[in-house]
């Protein structure tokens, strides 16, 4: 599938276009409350969010932190949750800046920087960062590739970047109405989106947006809908097209921010008579049949590093003894369901963050046991010292390491192996 793109247009023109759009819809929304964000404080949540970006890097508090394109409040929320962090956000819409602002007074968040700076300019900070988030900004931008190679040359060399860019097959029905508003003539006006949240109603059955509106509560806001459906500037890419872009912009894939969705070896596609075949391809290979098969991925969320890091991230690897020094530490949105559970598994497994509703990780109480004894110090070798009891020590082994493999997959566990 060709990459979708808006028409070429003039640059400076379409950037105008978006400012305004912004301007008058603002998205996400403002929100005048941070207090959910004050959960981030625990200092287990942060380390498994540090992990995920980094595995192989010491634990550290003291980050640099770029939100390019930070919104409303986005950059406000990564300064609540990284007290010890220094942040800073651009955006180039004067609303985004201003609630950026308020939020910041609100909650006395002096780690906090906040510029009115277009992506593209980001180069005018003359500073590097540890990190960078780019959330669902690229993609609007009249150059992606411009506006990515801008983002790496911020980029310390051991630095990690967090990119989300719209999917195109679950967009199907969004592009769909899209080419309707423009056929038409609907523009972004108060009026024309009440009257377009009316018409969505009368859908027919079966219509590609349908599931998307069912499922994402979202849409019944204007400013989602007018983001949606009336955006000026708007592409999606698919997998592969995502690893072309990461190319050109001089980055190497790390992983996906939840990565069960494209893995043959999780949920449905584990079930399939040719899963076995898909988990022989290349990595990347297997996450574009996967996103091919499942067909409602709306996003792609990446981590990825600069391709010329001295020291490239090490991966996380089973293939050897090493994963027995590896550190697992349970992510925070996961749940072990004790009820309702299919035959013969003691508990169930849920991520939370996880959209596709097939994919959940039963396991059996000699697993329940190793999964208990995480403590987000311990590791691998550790619990199984104090866990496992068997004279079976080798197929012991091999049954454990394939559970903590499972855990990974399922995102269930990041990896500390900075001490490898």
């Amino acid at each position: 599938m060709r990459e979708r793109e808006a028409p070429i247009r003039d640059a400076a023109s379409v950037a105008d276009e978006v400012r305004a759009f912004y301007e008058d819809y603002p998205y996400p929304p403002p929100i005048d409350s941070l207090e959910k964000y004050r959960l981030w404080r625990d200092p287990k949540k942060r380390r498994a969010e540090f992990h995920l970006l980094w595995p192989s890097i010491a634990y550290r508090e003291d980050q640099t932190i770029l939100v390019a394109g930070c919104g409303t409040s986005q950059a406000a929320k990564h300064a609540m949750r990284w007290p010890g962090a220094r942040v800073v956000g651009i955006d180039f819409s004067e609303t985004s800046v201003r609630c950026t602002e308020e939020l910041k007074r609100k909650y006395q968040l002096d780690n906090l920087q906040v510029r009115r700076l277009p992506v593209e300019r980001a180069h005018e900070l003359e500073t590097c960062f540890d990190q960078i988030v780019c959330t669902g900004v690229l993609h609007h931008l009249p150059d992606p590739d411009a506006g990515l190679a801008t983002l790496r040359g911020l980029l310390e060399p051991d630095g990690a970047i967090n990119i989300m860019l719209y999917a195109p097959y679950g967009r199907t029905g969004v592009y769909m109405l899209q080419e309707f508003c423009k056929r038409i003539g609907i523009s972004a006006t108060e009026v024309e989106i009440l009257d377009l949240i009316e018409a969505l109603k009368a859908l027919p059955p079966g219509h590609p947006l349908q599931n998307l509106l069912r499922e994402t509560p979202d849409f019944r806001n204007e400013a989602a809908l007018a983001d949606a459906l009336l955006h000026p500037c708007d592409r999606a890419y698919s997998v592969p097209q995502v690893f072309g872009f990461l190319d050109r912009g001089g980055l190497r894939f790390s992983r996906w921010v939840r990565q069960a969705a494209y893995s043959p070896r999780c949920g449905v596609m584990a079930q399939l008579p040719q899963a076995s075949r898909i988990g022989r391809l290349p990595l990347e290979d297997q996450y574009a049949a996967t996103e091919l098969f499942r067909g409602t991925m709306v996003r792609h969320s990446v981590i990825a590093h600069r391709d010329d890091a001295p020291d490239r991230p090490r991966r996380i690897s089973f293939a050897d003894d090493a994963w027995l020094t590896y550190v697992p530490i349970r992510m925070p949105d996961t749940l072990c369901v004790r009820e309702r559970l299919p035959h013969g598994a003691a508990a169930v497994l849920i991520n939370q963050s996880h959209t596709s509703r097939d994919i959940f990780m039963p396991i059996d109480a000699t697993e329940l046991r190793l999964l208990n004894s995480i403590d987000g110090d311990s590791s691998v070798g550790d619990i199984v010292d104090q866990t496992v009891t068997s004279s079976h020590g080798a197929h012991t082994l091999d049954t454990v390491r394939a559970f903590f493999e499972r855990l990974w997959w399922h995102d269930q566990v990041v990896f500390d192996i900075s001490g490898a």
